[in-house]
């Protein structure tokens, strides 16, 4: 679609636009259109800047029709902050100048009896932060009887901020038959998660693949030969980098972690918390309790304990191991560069950790910049036990099977097929890497469900 008018819209929609200047829609406009006019779950993947507000608004405002003596909203739209609230709020005013249609918006920090007024007097489109909407909805104030369409907007980043347990009880109160649409810039398991719990099949509408990082974020990679020279690097830009104020250093399992944990503390003591599994739930409130206060200057810890944490104004990220997925990584650097901040994400790549930086990069479609081992710095030739490549074993090859009997061969010929624990569940046995790739893409598999 190369313009508006392609959209068919209405008169009093299409006359709004043409007062705000719009004649062609982005990308994402154009893609997700006829999506969610289909009436389907949809999926957006596009960052923050490209569009996606007017994406969702114009389909549903295209079909929007008049319902007298309805004070219940017909839309909801939940967003992450109040400051995205009132743009929405905004946007949606702008559109609907000649259409009669009541919008409102709700956030927490003000008075909660002033915003009660508000929606008894009644609302259409309702756009509201996840938990001030479920205050008001256990107060019995805010009702989802008429709801049709439920709209989520920034949904990697109400996770990230902590949301999870009111969003997951608003969805829980809400009507199961109604449109859900949902936008993201990243694609990431707690997102699929919830995707595969309360939505229903969701098409996905893609501008970029699963995400991109924010412009605000400089990336940068060592490239070193082992997890020793890693540490010293660090080492050196904790020493001499005055802006490394506020840092969270990712690494790959808890055992790890504590390796960092450590080390930091020889050279930084009592500026560094670990967070892991292995800690008790007192000890990971206390240290995050003691990072947000600016107690502590970073934070060790690992993808999965990381996940829903709320940690605001993290001026660097440095990923000491490299994550084995993409969209991981994506999620790692995001966590710095927000709210129109800038920040830095710095990672160390060891030879095996190549493979997977390739594949970051393909999935953002550019390069990330490499930087020299400063001057100092000690390149260590001596690598830990969890560095070290596996000893095989040789296995002396067995004689030819033509030497071998024929009762050899009729043996051989039943073992071709392997029992999986009852009738028709037998299959040719493969050669062992093939079995092996199975496997894991058995594992990757339920890994996704």
């Amino acid at each position: 679609m190369n313009s508006f008018s392609d959209f068919d819209l209405p008169k009093s929609l299409q006359k709004a636009l043409d007062e705000l200047g719009f004649e062609t829609p982005t990308p994402i406009q154009a893609k997700a259109y006829k999506v969610i006019l289909s009436g389907r779950d949809v999926m957006g993947i596009a960052q923050t800047g490209t569009g996606k507000t007017f994406a969702y608004l114009l389909p549903i405002l295209k079909q929007w029709k008049f319902v007298a003596d309805l004070h219940t909203p017909r839309v909801v739209i939940l967003v992450p902050t109040r400051e995205l609230v009132v743009q929405v709020v905004e946007e949606i005013e702008k559109l609907t100048t000649y259409m009669n249609i009541r919008t409102l918006g709700i956030y927490g920090g003000v008075n909660i009896n002033t915003q009660k007024t508000s929606v008894y007097t009644g609302t259409d489109i309702l756009v509201a932060t996840p938990g001030r909407i479920m205050d008001l909805a256990l107060d019995n104030v805010v009702r989802f009887d008429t709801l049709q369409k439920l709209v989520i907007d920034e949904f990697d980043e109400i996770l990230n901020l902590g949301f999870r347990t009111q969003l997951t009880a608003i969805l829980s109160m809400m009507r199961t038959k109604k449109q859900n649409i949902l936008f993201s810039a990243t694609m990431t398991e707690e997102v699929d998660e919830l995707l595969e719990e309360y939505f229903d099949f969701p098409q996905e509408v893609s501008l970029a693949p699963s995400g991109t990082p924010l412009e605000q974020i400089s990336q940068y990679i060592y490239s070193v030969p082992n997890f020793l020279t890693k540490l010293n690097i660090l080492k050196h830009i904790l020493e001499s980098d005055e802006t490394t104020t506020r840092i969270l250093i990712f690494i790959n399992s808890k055992r790890i972690s504590e390796l960092v944990d450590d080390f930091l503390e020889e050279y930084f003591p009592g500026q560094f918390g670990v967070i892991n599994s292995n800690k008790t739930q007192n000890y990971r409130l206390n240290t995050m309790e003691s990072f947000q206060s600016g107690e502590l200057r970073g934070l060790i810890t690992t993808d999965i304990m990381a996940r829903g944490l709320d940690i605001t104004d993290i001026t660097h990220v440095f990923n000491l191991q490299f994550p084995d997925e993409p969209e991981r990584y994506i999620h790692r650097i995001g966590r710095t560069g927000r709210a129109d901040k800038e920040g830095v994400a710095i990672s160390f790549i060891a030879p095996k950790e190549e493979e997977m930086l390739l594949e970051v990069e393909t999935l953002m479609n550019q390069e990330i910049e490499v930087l020299e081992i400063p001057e100092g710095v000690v390149v260590e030739e001596r690598k830990l036990e969890f560095e070290k490549d596996k000893v095989k074993m040789k296995v002396k090859k067995k004689k030819a099977d033509e030497e071998r009997g024929a009762s050899f061969h009729e043996k051989s010929d039943k073992n071709k097929k392997v029992n999986l624990g009852g009738p028709g569940k037998r299959y040719k046995k493969v050669s062992g890497s093939t079995n092996r790739n199975m496997e894991r893409k058995r594992a990757a598999k339920r890994k996704k469900k």
